[in-house]
């Protein structure tokens, strides 16, 4: 029977969830409404939920780089797809003989993987490691491998989760039946993983296409610019002109007709579109994923 506790805890709990989604959810609609709002109403009124004067000076701004910002999303989404793709792969290779409680020397591997949580190269041994030797500088490979081909911390929550939802009981039986570890990971792990993997995917995909710093370090051909990248060199362009306005001589109303505020909403809007529209795909399994693993039956 349920108690007025009950319902008095399902009422509290409601308006908890109800106030943490207004406070991840508002300043996303304060962002695409400032987008949509003319330059001079923001710095007369501020910022709203809603637009008090619908303008769209700020993508309009943008639709004159269009070449720029199209050919930045293709590189961002093909390096996203393929760093994903290939993050996927080495994580989980990695990831299933450490969950194998069999393994040789598990324990010495796991902790070689730790160690690079808490220690690396540094940056300048790591960026003549990558320029002088493996020669990635400028190429597209810059925005591939760098720090996100595959990260320890994802390594350890797939192992885990793996661990849990994949019964020693069920690769013994494979393993009885004559199955490979090749065979066992393709057939039975890979399937029962779906939503660690999952998870992992979402957690990589927003890594690369969030991904400015390896641009910023490797990279100096705007042609091979992600659209974090491009982003950044435009709000650093507009900074400029607007600092140096006084100096700007007869680019002076160019400089002063530039929706700085706006546009800068508008770049990140642009920025993260694709995110928000994927992310209710995976939803699911992304909150399965982090789930399983926390109790085992």
């Amino acid at each position: 029977m349920k108690t007025k506790e009950y319902y008095g805890i399902q009422i509290l709990s409601h308006v908890i969830l109800f106030l943490s989604a207004a406070v991840a959810i508002i300043p996303i609609l304060i962002l695409f409404s400032s987008s949509f709002t003319e330059q001079a109403t923001i710095i007369q009124n501020g910022y709203n939920i809603w637009p008090k004067k619908f303008g769209l000076e700020a993508y309009e701004y943008l639709w004159k780089q269009r070449d720029q910002i199209f050919r930045a999303y293709g590189v961002t989404a093909l390096v996203t797809v393929i760093g994903t793709a290939a993050n996927i792969v080495v994580t989980s290779l990695l990831a299933y003989p450490l969950s194998r409680r069999d393994l040789p020397g598990r324990n010495f591997f796991s902790f070689l993987v730790f160690f690079t949580m808490l220690f690396n190269g540094g940056l300048v041994p790591t960026y003549l490691m990558y320029t002088e030797y493996f020669h990635i500088k400028n190429t597209i490979f810059a925005l591939l491998v760098p720090t996100l081909l595959m990260s320890p911390w994802y390594v350890f929550l797939m192992r885990t989760n793996l661990s849990s939802m994949v019964p020693d009981a069920i690769i013994e039986s494979a393993s009885i039946d004559g199955a490979t570890e090749f065979t066992i990971f393709r057939k039975i792990v890979i399937p029962m993983g779906r939503p660690i993997i999952a998870t992992v995917m979402l957690f990589s995909g927003i890594n690369y296409w969030n991904d400015w710093y390896n641009g910023m370090i490797y990279l100096t051909k705007a042609e091979l610019f992600s659209i974090q990248n491009l982003l950044n060199r435009m709000l650093a362009d507009i900074q400029f002109l607007s600092t140096n306005a006084a100096m700007a001589g007869n680019m002076g109303e160019m400089v002063a007709s530039i929706p700085g505020t706006t546009v800068r909403m508008a770049i990140a809007a642009v920025g993260i579109l694709p995110i928000i529209v994927v992310y209710p795909f995976v939803q699911n399994n992304f909150v399965k994923g982090i789930a399983v693993g926390a109790v085992k039956g």
